[in-house]
């Protein structure tokens, strides 16, 4: 019988375990990024794992009461059942996980037939002393068969491994690692168990893996979730940059059936424009990386040929960058630069807007200064006109750069953004 010191770390092991595995019962219920069939593996698995621990503790204390005999058979008997139960649900999962049918699997029939004969041999270890027994002191002996209770424990183990081993290729890497870290610390203590008592060792091996397994799983689902959402705001981000306004394009292909008849050749340079406007704005939805500022510029200068065409002497624009060799997310300037003619242009008006765009080295960095002359936008402006600044500045908060916006001195706005060197 142990000491009083060693039933005293029992039971600490025994209060750890259970808060542990209570917190993986709680985490099962209450992750939302957990996919049905994990859910109801985990919760169910967990409670198992709950009942199990609470069933050793309770053997600690009844194991130094002679009188409790009775408690220490019952006991026994779960103690020895509850894990068993988990090799046929880890069957299931392991079979949903790979897309199989349960009802098909003959590994899944065969887990459930050991499941009986264990039972079966625990009932009759109620009435004979082969395979185990208590003594009038409720201490607990293995008999000369204790053995063959074991051999159906490491049957469904061994099965259970087999199979995902079969399986590899159809599981998930992730996956696969973790049921084979919840089943080989098992299959080794189960296999102790045969010759010497490890009973504590089961339990710990048995929560641990578990544990452990669902931290694996729950990592790889949050990793899946994370990458569906950066998925989902890179769509969101390619359909608000690939925007492009309906009359936009109805205005542009009117003008150029105009100029077919007005101007032939000046016809056959804007649909030049308007061909590379377009051809930059798909390539840009599957362009993940910066682009080399030069390609951004012939972007804008397409688009903004296309709009003077439109519009002639109502928009002058200036160009001044003598520096091109940095680069910057697709769509950066271009879209800056549609939002001031969006925003500044008034064919009414006798001023024409005016549109500077301007590129500057600075320390560390490469700056683009655009500026108009139109109405103008306060930097606390939440209307539509800063939608598509914001956009920009988000993606410019990918490589750490930065957009500023102020009041230009002579009306209008001035948009500085600040692009870091070495941004990939």
């Amino acid at each position: 019988m142990p000491g009083d010191t060693l039933i005293y770390a029992y039971f600490f092991i025994g209060g750890a375990l259970l808060l542990l595995v209570l917190l993986g019962l709680v985490a099962s219920l209450s992750f939302p990024t957990l996919d049905k069939k994990s859910k109801i593996f985990f919760i169910s698995s967990f409670s198992i794992l709950v009942l199990s621990i609470i069933a050793y503790i309770i053997d600690l204390f009844v194991y130094t009461n002679p009188s409790l005999a009775w408690v220490g058979k019952i006991i026994a008997f779960f103690e020895t059942f509850l894990p068993s139960v988990l090799m046929p649900l880890l069957t299931i999962y392991v079979l949903l996980c790979t897309k199989k049918s349960i009802r098909k699997n003959a590994i899944f029939y065969i887990n459930i037939a050991l499941c009986v004969v264990l039972i079966a041999l625990l009932i009759v270890t109620q009435f004979t002393d082969g395979i185990y027994y208590f003594t009038d002191e409720n201490e607990f002996v293995r008999g000369d068969f204790y053995f063959v209770l074991i051999v159906p424990m490491l049957a469904l183990i061994a099965l259970n491994l087999l199979l995902i081993i079969y399986n590899r290729k159809l599981l998930d890497k992730m996956y696969f690692i973790a049921f084979l870290i919840y089943l080989i610390p098992l299959l080794i203590v189960m296999t102790l168990q045969t010759f010497i008592s490890v009973f504590i060792l089961i339990v710990l091996a048995i929560s641990i893996s578990a544990l452990s397994m669902f931290g694996i799983i729950m990592y790889d689902q949050i990793d899946q979730y994370l990458r569906q959402q950066r998925e989902i705001a890179d769509q969101r981000a390619s359909i608000k940059v690939l925007q492009m306004r309906p009359h936009f394009i109805y205005n542009t292909m009117t003008s150029i059936y105009y100029l077919c008849v007005q101007d032939p050749e000046k016809a056959q340079q804007v649909t030049l424009d308007f061909t590379t406007y377009l051809r930059k704005n798909f390539n840009a939805i599957t362009s993940k990386e910066p682009i080399p500022f030069s390609e951004e510029l012939e972007h804008t200068r397409a688009y903004l040929a296309v709009v003077k065409a439109q519009y002639e002497d109502n928009l002058k624009v200036e160009f001044d960058t003598p520096h091109t060799k940095f680069r910057v997310p697709p769509l950066t300037l271009q879209p800056l630069v549609e939002n001031s003619v969006k925003y500044g242009l008034n064919i009414d008006s006798t001023e024409p807007l005016r549109v500077s765009i301007k590129t500057e080295k600075v320390d560390n960095g490469s700056v683009i200064i655009v500026s108009d002359t139109g109405p103008g936008i306060s930097g606390d402006d939440n209307g539509e006109p800063h939608i598509a600044l914001n956009n920009i500045r988000e993606r410019l908060s990918l490589i750490k750069g930065t957009l500023t916006i102020s009041p230009n001195e002579n009306g209008g706005t001035i948009v500085s953004i600040y692009i870091p060197d070495n941004n990939k």
